[in-house]
């Protein structure tokens, strides 16, 4: 069983947690921009990006929350709730750039859509890195540290031999 101790030891560093964060929320980042082009055939194109915003963080969360920051297991309903806090700006970014696209450009082509789109999110990404690192994730790793400096550590016992040979009558006497 990993102890708070151990977790604290694994969190990683600003830029190892930048490398994961746009692993993972990258990932999930694009395949979100694909998935959002697709439903958008269905649905109005702000509904489409609202449905997989919400499906994208869910997920993003739960990665960062293993993988990312370091907290070593499922993201809470506190982290989830405040990751969607952010998730619900970058909202707003990529609303706002693809209306804007709209407005400047009379049909833009998928190409040109997804690339405004890209944009915004990586924009967006990097203020929700900021956040979570500071914010959402950052009190895990402060009460693991915490938890770790009230937990008592093991006292290494030593055991002094005794110069004489441990012979018959050295152990009938320790008896």
């Amino acid at each position: 069983m990993e102890t708070a101790q151990s977790r604290q030891q694994a969190a990683p560093g600003a830029f190892t947690a930048f490398a994961r964060f746009v692993v993972c929320g990258g990932g999930v980042g694009l395949a979100s921009s694909f998935a959002v082009a697709a439903l958008a055939a269905w649905l109005p194109w702000g509904l489409a990006n609202a449905v997989i915003s919400v499906v994208s963080t869910l997920l993003a969360t739960e990665l960062h929350a293993r993988f990312t920051f370091g907290a070593g297991g499922h993201a809470t309903w506190r982290q989830h709730t405040q990751s969607a806090g952010s998730a619900v700006a970058a909202y707003a970014v990529t609303c706002a750039a693809m209306f804007a696209l709209q407005q400047l450009v009379a049909a833009p082509g998928a190409v040109l859509e997804q690339v405004v789109y890209l944009s915004a999110s990586a924009l967006a990404g990097v203020a929700r890195f900021a956040v979570l690192r500071l914010v959402v994730f950052a009190r895990n790793r402060s009460q693991a540290a915490a938890t770790a400096a009230r937990t008592p550590r093991p006292v290494q016992a030593t055991v002094a031999r005794a110069s004489a040979p441990a012979g018959p009558a050295a152990l009938s006497r320790a008896a």
